[in-house]
């Protein structure tokens, strides 16, 4: 729940300082240090302990960061957090906090404690492995990989071959789809039978990274993760599919997130659960070096909202419920029937269950697996195939090549017919896709009524899953985002943005929805980066759609859930991460923080700088200028892409010229060598626009010509293919190969990193999964930039968002989910967690707090 920031002092302290030339003079002790060492900060002679932090003083997050580590080398005085600064925004105040924190400092407070535990003694002693292990597991990932290349090009091969050889267009089809089914159940079955022979059953343990042992969680780990049944989240067959892998998954149970645990056998789910999109409930992570592996517990009835991460040893009691935009850290355990909410997660009176069930029965459930199945394997599959067929007839030296015969490959004709395909398949794709996502998603939502409960698993479910599926397009998002274009792309699908206050970054790259048709946007609103609307409501049962309403004049930062029902209005500014609040009254003209979140200034002296480039004259020079240099970079965008395609094509040629002679091994060739084309060739591009432009630290308006280079930083590349490449020693090579100063094992299983060359991460880091370390950020038409550092052998927890001008030092934790605030500096082997993140200390019981 939200809280406020700044609360009127009491009379006593009014009146008891000393005046002195209109500056209220410090008393002896933590008020006079805690003055000194601000002044020192914000480089003044002398503060008043009255003097609010930001209004009076001029302070940003990024000062007070400054001030909170200065404050920490104190040994007399108490560790001062961000939360603490925004809470008590005076040196009175936040003295008068400090000293009344000291005595219950030792108290567990009641359901707030992030009680993950530190890494386990055998994890803070364990030796780094030796390069050995290191290179043996990068051979053996190598070797999997190329072998399961050649057994699918194998059996590719042979099934076109069959395929092709049917007569007629029925007896063609008819083969397609018996071929389609057996690949199908194959490709699906695959991966389970190789976690039970390679694993057995998950049990709480250590693995010691780059092991042998490793080698083994990391291939059922990547195999379970591409099984085709993971594309069937939000259906019974994924439940399905986790129970096959050992997972304990009640009736009636509902997933909708596309993060796929790993430790299925630590996983038990009861009957009627509910966990949402973008939650993480791994059964793993991994820190100092290791990988851990414990439970995680989902009683009957208990409900998981969205952009939440479960670390292991964590459970939810029967009809519990965990609020979006939080976290369990190891420990904790939500009892029966309770709410929590916030990163890490406390009690809360908030009710997150916003639909009501409705009868849902096994039948409809049988019935909607068996059509989603026929689908697949009658339209899906055979399309699928005759794509394929289509590109061999579409290109005749193609064709030719399959036949035994001269090789086309010396023929200028050959590159010529490639070029020509790809420029007819690749331009003619985006405006029929465009026409397609205006069109038939508009014609289906006609089908579903706001407001109205459906069941699940009927055909307005369908509906609604198929609308939330075609019109979240990231190439597409991803084109348009960071110009002026987003708003006209957003407005064709759907969205409601009232007067459009043109800034030529109304929104980035990435946004996504669950409906188009009912998220409206304030005018004058902007977005950063991952606003995810949620616009439909969910019991394990039943679904609703509502509107999803962002207020006007509203700043919103990176990594967002936004609830249908939050309660934010006019000129709001909503920091990375926030927890939107669903209660209370509308929070207008404030800054919000935090999980759970609480109030900060709307804007700062500093974020005001640029203000004046935002009139209306600025803007008719300014923004013509913006709108040329982004049409510029989305040409960019589109002729690289192309170019890929263009020699992705004549490598696929290339691989039909060889067939014949080479068999099946030819495929598995271009298959391997389309992998490292693909990452060598971005590599050159990226490494060419940072070439022209070097991405250096920054502090200008978004009307400056440094940060539309910026942006085309951000947009011409692409990072797809470097998921590739988590859990393996390569990635490390490929971030090397991009700028980053990066040290030796470091282990990345799945971080982002926004700006590669300003990034310094040390030896033997350990990056989880869904893990940011983004070196910039934009406040409303202000943009601020600067390099972070994260120390050898530290560790950045599951979905844990790292801001810029950040210093990690050595052997220091970051837990999961947490949003490490810009300018933190966290001190050698410290451990630090919750949003925003404060330094977690060890209580007498050995937990941590």
């Amino acid at each position: 729940m939200t809280g406020k920031s700044f609360e009127a002092l009491p009379p006593e302290l009014g009146d008891s300082p000393t005046a002195r030339g209109g500056i209220a003079v410090p008393t002896a002790g933590a008020e006079e240090l805690l003055a000194a060492v601000l002044a020192d900060v914000v480089r003044v002679g002398q503060v008043s302990v009255d003097s609010h932090f930001f209004d009076e003083l001029g302070a940003d997050s990024m000062v007070m960061a400054q001030f909170c580590a200065r404050v920490r080398k104190h040994a007399d005085l108490p560790s001062v957090s961000m939360k603490d600064v925004y809470r008590h925004p005076t040196i009175r105040s936040l003295a008068t906090a400090l000293a009344a924190s000291v005595p219950a400092a030792s108290a567990q407070s009641p359901g707030a404690v992030p009680t993950a535990p530190a890494a386990s003694p055998a994890a803070a002693s364990a030796a780094p492995t030796g390069t050995p292990h290191y290179v043996l597991c990068g051979v053996l990932q190598v070797l999997t990989f190329l072998g399961y290349s050649y057994l699918v090009a194998l059996v590719a091969a042979r099934g076109y071959t069959w395929i092709s050889a049917g007569s007629g267009v029925f007896g063609v089809y008819l083969r397609a789809v018996l071929f389609g089914a057996a690949s199908f159940v194959g490709l699906a079955v695959f991966p389970v039978l190789v976690k039970w022979i390679l694993i057995g059953r998950w049990k709480p343990r250590q693995i010691r990274i780059w092991s042998l042992t490793y080698v083994r969680f990391w291939v059922v780990k990547t195999l379970i993760r591409s099984d085709p049944l993971v594309l069937f989240v939000g259906s019974p067959l994924y439940a399905l599919y986790l129970r096959a892998l050992g997972a304990r998954i009640g009736r009636g149970v509902l997933i909708l997130s596309r993060n796929v645990p790993v430790c299925t056998d630590l996983l038990a789910v009861g009957d009627g659960a509910l966990v949402r999109k973008d939650a993480y409930f791994n059964g793993y992570r991994a820190e100092a070096g290791l990988i851990q592996t414990g439970t995680v517990t989902l009683g009957k009835d208990a409900v998981v909202c969205e952009a939440t991460v479960l670390d292991i040893d964590t459970s939810l009691g029967d009809a519990s419920q965990l609020g979006h935009a939080s976290s369990l850290h190891s420990g904790q355990a939500v009892p029966d029937g309770e709410r929590w909410h916030g990163s890490p997660a406390q009690r809360t009176d908030v009710d997150y269950q916003a639909v009501d069930p409705v009868p849902c029965g096994a039948t409809r459930r049988v019935l909607h697996s068996v059509l989603q199945l026929l689908t697949v394997l009658l339209v899906y599959v055979p399309l699928a195939i005759g794509a394929v067929g289509l590109l061999l007839a579409a290109a005749p030296q193609l064709a030719a090549a399959l036949e035994p015969g001269p090789a086309a490959l010396t023929s200028w004709t050959f590159y010529a017919d490639a070029l020509a395909f790809s420029v007819v398949v690749f331009f003619g794709v985006l405006p029929l896709g465009l026409l397609l996502l205006v069109t038939v998603p508009r014609l289906l939502n006609r089908t579903i009524t706001p407001g109205t409960v459906y069941p699940l698993y009927g055909f307005h479910y369908g509906v609604h899953r198929a609308i939330t599926f075609m019109t979240n397009r990231r190439s597409l998002m991803r084109l348009f985002g960071d110009s002026s274009c987003i708003v006209h792309y957003l407005r064709c699908l759907g969205y409601d943005l009232s007067r459009i206050e043109q800034t030529g970054s109304n929104f980035g790259t990435e946004v996504k929805h669950e409906t188009p048709y009912l998220s409206s946007v304030g005018s004058g609103t902007m977005v950063a980066d991952g606003l995810s609307i949620n616009n439909a409501d969910y019991s394990s049962t039943s679904f609703r759609v509502s509107r999803t309403a962002i207020g006007p004049r509203n700043f919103l930062g990176n990594r967002i859930a936004y609830p249908s029902r939050g309660r934010t209005g006019d000129n709001c500014l909503l920091a990375t991460k926030v927890m939107v609040p669903v209660d209370g009254e509308v929070r207008e003209g404030v800054g919000l923080l935090g999980s759970p979140s609480f109030e900060i200034p709307r804007s700062v002296q500093r974020d005001s700088s640029f203000d004046g480039l935002k009139s209306e004259e600025q803007l008719r020079h300014r923004l013509p200028a913006k709108n040329r240099h982004n049409a510029t970079t989305m040409g960019w965008y589109l002729l690289v892409r192309w170019v890929y395609f263009f020699l992705v094509t004549l490598l696929v040629s290339a691989a039909a010229d060889l067939y014949a002679p080479f068999g099946a091994a030819a495929i598995a060739l271009a298959n391997v060598l389309v992998f490292l084309f693909t990452a060598g060739y971005y590599v050159l591009i990226e490494r060419a626009v940072t070439a022209c432009h070097p991405t250096d630290p920054l502090f200008c308006s978004i009307y400056d010509l440094r940060f539309w280079r910026r942006e085309r930083y951000w947009k011409v590349p692409s990072e797809t293919y470097l998921r590739i490449f988590d859990g393996t020693p390569f990635k490390s090579v490929i971030w090397r190969m991009l700028g980053v100063r990066i040290g030796s094992r470091v282990f990345d299983d799945g971080c982002y990193l926004t700006e590669r060359t300003m990034v310094t991460i040390g030896d033997g880091c350990t990056l989880n999964m869904g893990s940011v370390v983004q070196c910039h950020s934009q406040e409303d038409g202000t943009f601020k930039s600067d390099r972070s550092t994260i120390g050898s052998g530290s560790t950045i927890g599951v979905g844990a968002f790292v801001h810029y001008g950040v210093a990690i030092g050595d052997g220091a934790v970051l837990a999961p989910d947490s949003f490490l605030m810009k300018g933190e500096v966290l001190p050698q082997r410290a451990r630090w967690g919750g949003n925003p993140a404060r330094q977690i200390r060890r209580g007498d019981g050995g937990e941590w707090r």
